[in-house]
């Protein structure tokens, strides 16, 4: 503990510093006299502790040194009358409120802003401090004791000297605190002498926990021990046997570091600055001011050397990180339980690894006071034994969730409903037990004593130790009372009605898809018939003859597979694997339409009829509200008109005023909090529906007092309620099945089918009509390319490309199709399927392309037999 440190290493140094006043005898001797004054209270027994240290230390440093030209030479002054390591403890249990014990001097009050900085840090408060006075009396100790026993707080950090220490804690166990249930934690400053107590005070202390430097143990330390046991007994004859403690240790490690660094400065004569006398000044205030002093301190502060206490090594004037040990005081003395350092916190070894920890798992098993091996709660309700007192709000509008009644025969209060139940199901999963009585919040006329606002401040006045009830969490509430976690939903939403929104016009049909989804499926429709043409084109008469009657073929194949009438015969294996999955996204396609359609013309499509808090503003809407509730002030924030708000209290209200609307003296919307509503919508299940939510709140939560120790326990008891099924039978004994009006209450929407809902067919269908597409140009090249690369061969490119469309337009004849063993050939004269009709694109001849470079048409197909190619490349007719 820093502030220990700091405080003894004054004490033993640097008061040494600047009492080298001392010296003014002066000394010219080969070996120089270096005065030193100490101040100790020697009427303490750490003050005899640091005075017996203190000699053997000259003794045995000099007996080491007998070289040193400079000699310290003390006189003592008799005066007459430690912090993180202790909120690491605290932090590690859990405990969120403490009361801090400690006496009315220098050394009790200097580490206390410390030690409330560090519980601060941790999220600790400190509701109450006791001072007691050196000089106080059992009959007064007593009577401060009794006064922290009509406190909730249990856990008490104690930092006293010795004998204040003692006489408190013999007290403590008379007035019944040393219990279980109780928490008591010493600070180093009594932990550290707790091997010397008298063994009755030991005997009284049973179950506390302490913190004390930690010193190793090494031969040199237990040789020490014995000489410093034997030299304190002859020192103090009339004293009970002490045990070594740090406070020793310490003095005698700052005698050798003010001797060494003596030793380095080398001092032969004292010089001082006479201080400037003053009236009431103090022994100290007159003092003179050594000139040696800064080279003194600076030596002192560049010591580094192995002490009995451990390496001596100062920082910032301090000596460095020490390692505390954890005790608990059981039997006849102490127990380690773990160990606390800065860089790893507490820990049940030394050699830690785990990083900084502040687990109670890291620590030790603990016997408590009362030999109790559960960790205290830290608070309890105080001995007087009353009831906590829990206000709860008088309300007629919603008996489901809250509910307040009178028992005619016992005249007590009884509460039941939603948020009763969940209360008193949270207060049974305590590890303890709570007594409570219900405390109405009323009126004389028994209505509600005022606004929610108003009941949770009761509780800031202190008329309520807690409030239940649909309260609902609020940041302006939360500033004078502490909420538990919520246990309802949260947020505000409106309840309006709802009508038949479908108009059923002569356009409804053109309503199941939207305009993205026509234009879409037109595009396909259209694509994948150009596609089909290409393929089929060449080898099917069917796709085949004028430029309009193709045209026409393209749209009127791919819309007829809409409603699956296309009568045209596909040759192409690639066109029949394209047309079987596009024939399957028109299935679906089809199909969903036909639902929907189906489902706006019989089901009544029922839309809320107002969708926006905004429009109600716009339109001057009539707004209703709960009576007594925060939403009036939200409705006023969003910039309502007070004349246009309406307060109602029951569901009968809401849907009377809900029925007749905003211009028959009624509301166009009710603005309320979810649980609320649902409460309404599981009474009304049709012709109403919930908006929103338009404002985000909390939720219900329990209502505490600032600081109140409660409050953790109770928000992961609602954690583990709302985790299991307990609170779905709460939430149905109440509420009812909520599913079962669930088709009625809600919206019945057929939202349009839009593009988006279908990309993914439309992508397989896209990516396979342009996959095969391509594979039959490919395909179409392959075995062409020999003549292809012939034609028009010495002209541009573009006309290259006219010709060769034109050379694509002819009739393959080497396929199934056109062949003389075809299906569609009967005779030479009548290229037909039909065997009858003459081709009718028969045109005039034009050779071959291999007979002056021209094209052969279909005329030409139809008059001449058909061509075949020679072994010479040169292109024959068959007879026919």
């Amino acid at each position: 503990m820093e502030r220990t440190t700091r405080f003894f290493l004054f004490v033993y140094s640097c008061f040494v510093l600047a009492a080298a006043a001392a010296a003014q005898n002066g000394s010219r001797n080969p070996t120089a006299a270096f005065h030193v004054g100490v101040i100790l209270d020697l009427g303490t027994l750490v003050g005899k502790m640091g005075s017996t240290s203190i000699s053997m230390a000259v003794e045995d440093f000099y007996a080491m040194h007998g070289n040193y030209t400079s000699r310290i030479v003390f006189h003592t002054k008799d005066s007459k009358s430690d912090v993180n390591s202790i909120s690491s403890i605290i932090k590690a249990y859990g405990w969120r409120e403490v009361v801090l014990i400690y006496e009315d001097t220098d050394y009790g009050r200097g580490v206390i802003p410390i030690l409330v900085n560090a519980l601060q840090g941790i999220d600790t408060r400190v509701p109450y401090h006791s001072v007691i006075p050196v000089s106080a009396t059992d009959d007064q100790i007593m009577e401060e004791l009794y006064k922290l026993m009509t406190m909730q707080t249990r856990v008490f950090i104690v930092h006293v000297s010795y004998f204040v220490g003692s006489r408190l804690f013999l007290n403590a166990k008379e007035a019944g605190m040393m219990t279980g249930g109780f928490v008591w934690i010493m600070s180093d400053g009594l932990a550290n002498i707790i091997d010397s107590l008298d063994p009755s005070v030991i005997e009284s202390m049973q179950g506390t926990l302490g913190v004390k430097l930690y010193v190793p143990k090494t031969r040199k330390l237990d040789d020490f021990t014995t000489r410093w046991k034997r030299r304190f007994q002859q020192d103090h004859p009339n004293d009970q046997q002490a045990e070594l403690s740090i406070f020793a240790l310490w003095a005698y490690d700052t005698v050798w570091a003010v001797a060494m660094a003596a030793e380095k400065i080398g001092i032969k004569v004292a010089s001082f600055r006479k201080p400037r006398i003053v009236p009431n000044s103090t022994v100290l205030e007159t003092l003179g001011a050594s000139m040696n002093g800064p080279k003194l301190l600076k030596a002192i502060l560049e010591s580094r050397f192995k002490g009995l206490s451990g390496e001596f090594y100062l920082i910032d004037r301090q000596l460095r990180s020490s390692i505390f040990q954890i005790i608990n005081v059981v039997g006849k003395g102490e127990r380690g339980i773990g160990f606390w350092t800065p860089e790893y916190g507490i820990s049940k070894q030394l050699n830690n690894t785990k990083g900084y920890s502040t687990l109670i798992t890291d620590l030790n098993t603990v016997i408590w006071p009362g030999d109790y091996n559960a960790v205290p709660k830290g608070w309890e309700i105080p001995v007087s034994g009353k009831k906590l007192r829990i206000g709860v709000p008088v309300t007629q509008g919603f008996p489901h969730l809250m509910n307040v009644e009178t028992d005619p025969v016992t005249n007590s209060i009884m509460g039941n409903g939603y948020c009763i139940d969940v209360f008193e199901t949270v207060i049974r999963k305590l590890p303890y037990s709570i007594p409570y009585e219900y405390i109405p919040f009323k009126t004389i006329q028994g209505e509600l004593g005022g606004s929610y606002n108003d009941l949770t401040y009761q509780v800031y006045l202190q008329k309520y130790d807690a409030v239940v009830g649909d309260v609902t969490i609020r940041h302006n509430r939360s500033l004078y009372v502490d909420f538990t976690l919520p246990f309802t939903e949260s947020g505000v939403s409106m309840i309006v009605p709802v009508a038949d929104g479908t108009k059923k016009n002569a356009w409804v049909f053109l309503k199941p898809l939207t305009l993205d989804l026509w234009l879409g499926s037109l595009a396909f429709v259209i694509y994948t018939g150009f596609v089909i043409w290409v393929m089929e084109h060449r080898i099917n008469t069917d796709f085949r003859g004028p430029f309009s009657q193709q045209l026409g073929t393209i749209f009127f194949f791919s819309f007829s597979t809409l409603v699956f009438s296309h009568r045209e015969k596909i040759e192409n294996i690639l066109s029949k694997f394209v047309v079987i999955v596009w024939v399957f996204v028109v299935l679906v396609l089809t199909s969903s339409y036909t639902a929907s359609l189906t489902s706006m013309l019989t089901v009544q499509q029922l839309q809320p009829t107002v969708t926006d808090v905004h429009e109600l503003l716009k339109h001057g809407d009539y707004v209703g509200y709960h009576k007594g509730s925060f939403v009036e002030g939200l409705l006023k924030q969003l910039n309502f008109d007070e004349s246009k708000l309406r307060a109602y209290e029951t569901t009968g209200e809401y849907f009377e005023a809900l029925s007749k609307g905003s211009q028959n003296g009624g509301v166009s919307a009710i603005v309320h909090e979810i649980p609320y509503i649902k409460l309404f919508l599981a009474e009304h299940c049709t012709g109403f529906t919930m908006i929103g939510p338009i404002y985000k709140t909390a939720g219900f939560g329990f209502v505490f007092p600032k600081g109140s120790p409660l409050v953790p326990d109770v928000s992961r008891a609602i954690l583990n309620l709302t985790d299991g099924d307990n609170i779905l039978q709460i939430e149905k004994k109440w509420f009812g099945d909520q599913n079962a009006c669930l088709n009625q209450r809600n919206i019945i929407s057929s939202d349009n089918l839009s593009f988006r809902n279908f990309w993914g067919l439309f992508m397989i269908t896209g990516v396979v009509s342009t996959g095969a597409l391509f594979i039959f140009l490919l395909m179409f090249l392959h075995k062409n390319w020999h003549e292809l690369k012939g034609i028009d061969s010495n002209k541009p490119i573009w006309q290259r490309i006219g010709s060769w469309a034109r050379y694509y337009n002819n009739k393959d004849m080497n396929s199934y199709t056109f062949r003389v063993d075809g299906p569609y050939s009967t005779s030479p004269a009548t290229n037909s399927k039909y065997g009858d009709v003459a081709d009718p694109e028969a045109t005039t001849c034009e050779n071959s392309p291999n007979q002056q470079g021209f094209l052969m048409t279909d005329s030409d197909a139809t008059h001449y037999p058909p061509m075949e190619e020679s072994s010479s490349g040169e292109i024959t007719r068959i007879a026919a």
